[in-house]
């Protein structure tokens, strides 16, 4: 008998008061105001691109129309390319007039790539961002918005990543919907305590002198999951921020988007 009551608390109990305790944070939740709406911090993109020809041009469209007030300059990490992605991106680059660095890592993988990148960073902030994620016209300013106006321990704030093409066929509505109930509901919820447990690697915002005390991107799988549970280790904290938006095609999601 008690063994058959800690299964049912298990399957119904547990799972019942953890939605209750999500349900009602986010119900009570109140987004703190900015302290600065239009911020002018210098940021420093990071793109790692691998084989990325076909969108990296849209990338750096889409960076080039932000309503940023502060300077943004861009690295372009190729890591071993076999298209012309470097190419792509120094043309779409000297057009749109962007400050853009390009440099490339024949090491494969995405922590050797950023790690690389980081070499090159000398402003206080860094924004790493996947080579097909477009960023919503105002996603910079809001992010950036966001991480000045918390506790001086928060020193990663993730953005929203939400399917871009959704509407094209099934498997994207799945997660588009997925991303909406299930993941940004839980980073929401999780960031009310600034401890959103996942800052991904595909849009999120970093300070720069944090991410090199910690040892910045580890060598392994989910690197962007190790090294926010390493902030959060080294009692730095972590927000997320809903109105930072960007958008990507058929993302495959997996739990370890949440945890």
């Amino acid at each position: 008998m008690p063994f058959a009551l800690l299964i049912i608390a298990g399957i119904a109990y547990v799972p019942g008061y953890l939605n209750a305790m999500l349900v009602s944070s986010l119900l009570m939740d109140r987004q703190p105001k900015f302290k600065v709406e239009y911020p002018r911090n210098e940021v420093i993109v990071m793109i790692d691109a691998w084989n990325e020809e076909a969108f990296i041009e849209s990338t750096l469209r889409y960076i080039k129309n932000q309503d940023y007030n502060g300077h943004v300059k861009v690295i372009v990490i190729d890591n071993n390319s076999t298209d012309m992605t470097s190419e792509k991106a120094l043309e779409t680059g000297k057009e749109l007039d962007l400050d853009l660095l390009v440099i490339k890592e024949s090491k494969p993988g995405k922590f050797n790539a950023l790690n690389a990148g980081l070499l090159h960073v000398t402003t206080e902030l860094v924004l790493t961002l996947d080579a097909d994620t477009l960023l919503h016209k105002s996603a910079l300013r809001y992010i950036v918005a966001r991480i000045e106006s918390t506790p001086p321990d928060v020193c990663a704030v993730a953005g929203s990543v939400l399917v871009k093409n959704s509407r094209e066929n099934l498997l994207a509505r799945i997660q588009e919907w997925d991303y909406f109930f299930r993941i940004a509901s839980i980073k929401r919820y999780q960031g009310l305590y600034q401890g959103t447990l996942v800052a991904q690697g595909a849009f999120s915002l970093y300070k720069t002198d944090v991410l090199k005390i910690v040892g910045s991107w580890p060598d392994a799988i989910g690197e962007d999951i190790v090294l926010t549970w390493n902030f959060l280790k080294n009692n730095n904290k972590v927000y997320s921020e809903p109105l930072a938006v960007s958008g990507a095609d058929d993302i495959v999601c997996t739990a370890f988007d949440i945890f």
